[in-house]
């Protein structure tokens, strides 16, 4: 069974940093591409970034481009989030899924307010 587990969301001021952290079992993880989407209130998902199965290839959404990095540690089975300059139009729950898959987590919660 395919489990993935998102972490490390919170209360930030605009301009701060978040570091999510997904950890994934049930699969073999260095095999998928990954990817972070996340969902605002009262809209749909939206994708954020996505990263190869090697961690060799990166693409990002223009609106996070140059604030987010996505990585992967394929010995630890986690993905990762580095959220810089947040602003609060990032405020949504983020998740993890395989490229292909919709998300199937609880997600995490991301709130940039003041």
């Amino acid at each position: 069974e395919v489990q993935l587990v998102e972490s490390g969301g919170g209360l930030v001021q605009p301009g701060g940093s978040l570091r999510l952290s997904c950890a994934a079992s049930g699969f073999t993880f260095s095999s998928y591409a990954m990817k972070w989407v996340r969902q605002a209130p009262g809209k749909g998902l939206e994708w954020v970034s996505g990263i190869s199965s090697g961690g060799g290839r990166l693409s990002y959404a223009d609106s996070v481009k140059g604030r987010f990095t996505i990585s992967r540690d394929n010995a630890k089975n986690t993905l990762y989030l580095q959220m810089n300059s947040l602003k609060p139009e990032d405020t949504a729950v983020y998740y993890c899924a395989r490229d292909q898959d919709p998300p199937g987590g609880q997600g995490t919660q991301v709130t940039v307010s003041s």
